[in-house]
């Protein structure tokens, strides 16, 4: 199971590159962006269409990064210190299941949309789908790791007597292997 373990590792890796990749260039282009209005040497009139493409790749990407790591935002935790590890792993499973349910939808409407856009960019005739990919991407990933999640949690419910969470669950039914 360690290769599991390798290929998670990789894709938070490779996203999480892809991320601060974008980050990077958004503060760049910006920053050139203010000093040609001030300095007026070139034109960046094909600003729109990266910033475009990089805000919506840092940000569902982002967001599958935090989802794959279980570090967005989340509401809950003083509920869930509360509870017993049983009633615990249930009331994360709910949590899991709703998530899960989100991602399929996300993912089944950005599909969608992504296999709709014909349109091209105005200056470098970028196709849209390839701005829109990083939705169901994103949204694809986000529904694997819910199902881990999902099934960590179920575990949990199982095997739980000595308050050992759901990722921890995970991890240890993996070392066993």
């Amino acid at each position: 199971m360690n290769i599991l373990k390798l290929i998670d590792a990789g894709i938070l890796n490779l996203l999480k590159t892809i991320t601060i990749t974008c980050f990077v260039l958004l503060t760049l282009l910006v920053t050139a962006n203010v000093m040609v209005r001030f300095i007026p040497i070139v034109s960046l009139h094909w600003f729109d269409e990266i910033i475009e493409l990089l805000v919506a790749y840092l940000v569902f990407y982002g967001s599958a990064a935090l989802w794959i790591s279980r570090e967005h935002f989340s509401v809950g935790d003083w509920i869930e210190k509360r509870l017993a590890p049983r009633p615990r792993h249930a009331y994360r499973l709910v949590i899991e299941i709703l998530a899960l349910a989100f991602a399929v939808i996300f993912f089944y409407y950005s599909w969608q949309l992504t296999d709709a856009a014909e349109d091209v960019t105005n200056v470098f005739a970028i196709p849209k789908w390839i701005l829109y990919s990083c939705l169901p991407a994103s949204g694809g990933i986000m529904i694997i790791y819910s199902i881990r999640n999902v099934v960590s949690e179920i575990i949990g419910i199982v095997k739980d007597g000595d308050g050992v969470g759901g990722k921890e669950v995970c991890e240890v039914v993996q070392d066993r292997r």
